[in-house]
This record gives structure tokens, sequence and C-alpha cells, in this order.
């Protein structure tokens, strides 16, 4: 039943956004009563909580079993980075736009615990980003921090626009986005 009650959160607060759906909004779409809700959550803040615990969670662990795959050069371990980014997109839709829309309104309590692993998310791509400019991979006068949230703008905000079912697939947006941070847009 948690997990039928998060899923259901998720469908609303995209649609409706977090602040205009009520805990009666969710157990309504569900047919159950205001205790079952509170039976596995003690506030609709909790619930949203926990939305974004499982999705920062999912793609940390997928970021760093890339990031420590040994057998990938810097170029392929970005390509996968920014892939998982988009291909979530197509497969989480709706609990991207959550995680990325709704994290204004988690209290600082609760923002203390996804914070540092937005961070870590960040710090992993620099990582790679050091790891392919001493392998002389990337420009040895890459700027880093900034690239890293170039590459973090380009692929967080495609959520907004970009269309699993559309013309272009998540794998080839990911090879647009990469070749456009490794090479450049320039003739």
């Amino acid at each position: 039943m948690k997990e039928k009650i998060t899923e259901q959160s998720i469908q609303l607060f995209e649609k409706k956004g977090f602040s205009e759906t009520s805990v009666q909004d969710i157990v309504d779409s569900i047919g159950v009563t205001k205790g079952t809700f509170y039976y596995y959550f003690s506030s609709k803040e909790e619930l949203l909580m926990d939305i974004h615990l499982s999705y920062i969670d999912d793609m940390l662990m997928t970021q760093e079993k890339i990031v420590n795959d040994h057998s990938r050069n810097c170029k392929n371990k970005l390509f996968e980075i920014i892939y998982i980014l988009i291909s979530k997109i197509k497969t989480q839709g709706p609990s991207a736009r959550v995680f990325f829309r709704e994290m204004r309104n988690l209290n600082e309590e609760r923002l203390s615990l996804i914070i540092p692993k937005r961070d870590q998310f960040r710090e992993n791509i620099e990582k790679v980003l050091q790891e392919g400019k001493e392998k002389g991979e990337l420009k040895s006068e890459l700027n880093i921090p900034i690239v890293t949230f170039a590459i973090l703008g380009v692929t967080n905000w495609s959520y907004q626009w970009f269309n699993p079912e559309g013309a272009v697939t998540d794998h080839e947006v990911a090879e647009i986005f990469t070749n456009m941070i490794l090479q450049g847009i320039e003739n």
C-alpha cells in the first residue's frame, strides 16, 4: 500500500503540484482513508522526502557504478552519466519532475538529507572530469566546476522538454549532449 500511495502521489504532485495536492486528494484517488495514509507517512512532506530520497539514491547508485568502472574511459563514463540523467526522464519522468520542481517544499532538516546526496552526484561528475584531465582525455585548462554545472544544467532541465515518445530517443539526446560538451558547437 505504501508503494501505491507513493506512486499515486507522484502522479498528483506532477499534475497539480505538491502545495495544491492535499492528503485528501491522495487518499480519494486510491480509495483509502486518511488513516491509511498516516499509517505509512507522518505528513505529506515526509512522503515528498521519501520520493526525493528514492530518486536520488537510485541515481547515485547507478552513477557510482559508472564512476568506479575502471574498464571505461572518461568520455564513456561521461556519456553514461548523461544517459542515465536523460533515460530517467523516460523511465521515471513524473518522479524526475517532482524531484526537480518540488524540492523547495522540503524543510531545512529534510533538505539536509537531500543536498549532500545531490552534492555527491555533482562531485562524482567532477571526479570523472578530473580523471579525464589527468589522463589527457580532456583539456588541461578545463574548469571542472563550471563544466560540471553546465552538464547538470543541460541534463537536469531536459525533464521540461524531453519527450521520450518523440522523434529523438533518450540515447540520441545523450549522444548529442555528450558531443556538444566534449566537442563544442564550433565548426
